[in-house]
C-alpha cells in the first residue's frame, strides 16, 4: 500500500527536491529482518518517488555485525549505511576502536541520526545471589555468560568485551571461576535464545526495549546488574559511550534505576563525495517524511520501541560524525542547527 507522507506534516527546509536523472544507490542494512532494513525500505520508496525515471536502490543484508559496511562505504562499494551506537562512530574516521580491523575511513559523513534509546546491560541468574559488581568479584560465580561474537565485525561483540574489561572481567577470569564466555552469534535474539534454552545464565546485551529482555527480567530468569560508574567513565574516555540509565520500574519487578552503557541511536552515513543533490534529497526525506517511519512503530509505546518516536528533527541533526555539506546546509536552512 502506498503512503503519502507529505499531507500531515509541515515541510522543513523548503519543498521537496527533485532529481531528473536516473540513479542507482547501494545501501547496507542489517541481517534482513531488523530495523536497518525497515529504515532503508522507507528511504528506498521515498527516494525513488523523487528521483529520475529508472532510479533504483539495492539493500545489502549482512551476516555479521555490520562494521564492514563502513569500510565498504569508504571504499566506494556502497552509497549509504546505518550503524549503531552513534556515539562511537567518530572512531571510524581514523580506524580505532571497533573500526580498527576495517581501517581508517576519513571520507565518512553523516546525514542524520535516528533516535533509539538503548543501553548495554548485564543481567545474571538470581541463583548466584549477586546484585552488584562488587558481589560478583567477591562471590566469583561460575557464570555462563553469553554475548555477541567479537571477531572484528560486530559492534555489539566488540563493545561487550570492552564493557567486561572495564569491570575487570574477561574469558580467563570467568574460566578461573568455573564459568565460561559463550559466543551467542551476532544478533541479540540468538544470545537470548542461549539463556532461554538453559545454555547460559548471564547475558550482556543491548536492545533492552525488546520483549526478549522483558520476558527474562520480569520472568525472574535474570536480574540486571548496574554498571560501575568508574568503569563507565573509562568507557566514555575510550569509546565516547557514556553512562545511561534504565528507569526505575521499566521492568515491573525492578524498582530501582539500572545503570548501563549508552548504546543509543542509528547513524545514517554516506561519503563526503556523494553528490550534493543526492545527499540533500536524502536528508530532506529523512526529516520531512519521518512520519511514515514513525507510523511503523507508533503501535509500540515509545520507550519500548526499537525506534524512539516521535522523531525530533533537531535531534536528528546532532550527529557524532561531521555532517555531509548538503545535509548541513539543509539543517541550517531549516533552522535546525
Amino acid at each position: 500500500m502506498s503512503v503519502n507522507s507529505n499531507k500531515t506534516q509541515e515541510q522543513l527546509g523548503g519543498p521537496a527536491p527533485k532529481i531528473t536523472r536516473a540513479l542507482q544507490l547501494r545501501f547496507a542494512g542489517d541481517w534482513g529482518q531488523a530495523n536497518f532494513h525497515r529504515i532503508l525500505s522507507w528511504l528506498t520508496q521515498e527516494f525513488c518517488d523523487r528521483a529520475g525515471r529508472g532510479s533504483s536502490t539495492t539493500i545489502r543484508s549482512l551476516p555479521d555485525g555490520g562494521v564492514s559496511s563502513t569500510k565498504d562505504l569508504h571504499l566506494g562499494h556502497l552509497d549509504l549505511c546505518l550503524i549503531t551506537p552513534s556515539g562511537h562512530t567518530p572512531a571510524a574516521l581514523d580506524g580505532t576502536g571497533m573500526f580498527a580491523a576495517a581501517g581508517p575511513a576519513p571520507s565518512l559523513r553523516a546525514l542524520a541520526v535516528l533516535p533509539q534509546r538503548d543501553r548495554m546491560v548485564m543481567a545474571v541468574h538470581p541463583r548466584y545471589g549477586v546484585s552488584t559488581w562488587a558481589d560478583i568479584h567477591r562471590v566469583k560465580p561460575p557464570m555462563r555468560l553469553v554475548t555477541s561474537t567479537d571477531d572484528g565485525t560486530s559492534t555489539i561483540g566488540y563493545l561487550a568485551m570492552k564493557y567486561l574489561e572495564a569491570h575487570g572481567l574477561n574469558r580467563e577470569v570467568l574460566e578461573s571461576w568455573g564459568g565460561e564466555l559463550i559466543d551467542g552469534g551476532y544478533r541479540p535474539d540468538t544470545c537470548v535464545d542461549k539463556v532461554v534454552d538453559g545454555e547460559a545464565d548471564c547475558l550482556l546485551q543491548e536492545a533492552i526495549m525488546t520483549p526478549w529482555w522483558r520476558n527474562l527480567v520480569e520472568g525472574g530468569v535474570l536480574t540486571p546488574i548496574s554498571a560501575e560508574p568508574a568503569a563507565l567513565e573509562r568507557l566514555e574516555r575510550e569509546l565516547g559511550l557514556g553512562p545511561a540509565t534504565v528507569r526505575a520500574g521499566f521492568w515491573e519487578n525492578i524498582p530501582q534505576e539500572t545503570l548501563g552503557m549508552d548504546f543509543s541511536d542509528f547513524a545514517v552515513i554516506v561519503r563526503e563525495d556523494m553528490p550534493d543533490d543526492v545527499a540533500g534529497l536524502l536528508t530532506w526525506i529523512l526529516v520531512n517524511t519521518r512520519n511514515v517511519l514513525e507510523s511503523q512503530y507508533s503501535h509500540i509505546p515509545s520507550e519500548r520501541s526499537p525506534l524512539t518516536w516521535p522523531l525530533d528533527p533537531k535531534a536528528m541533526a546532532r550527529t557524532h560524525l561531521p555532517l555531509h555539506p548538503a545535509a548541513k546546509r539543509f539543517y541550517e536552512d531549516a533552522g535546525l542547527i
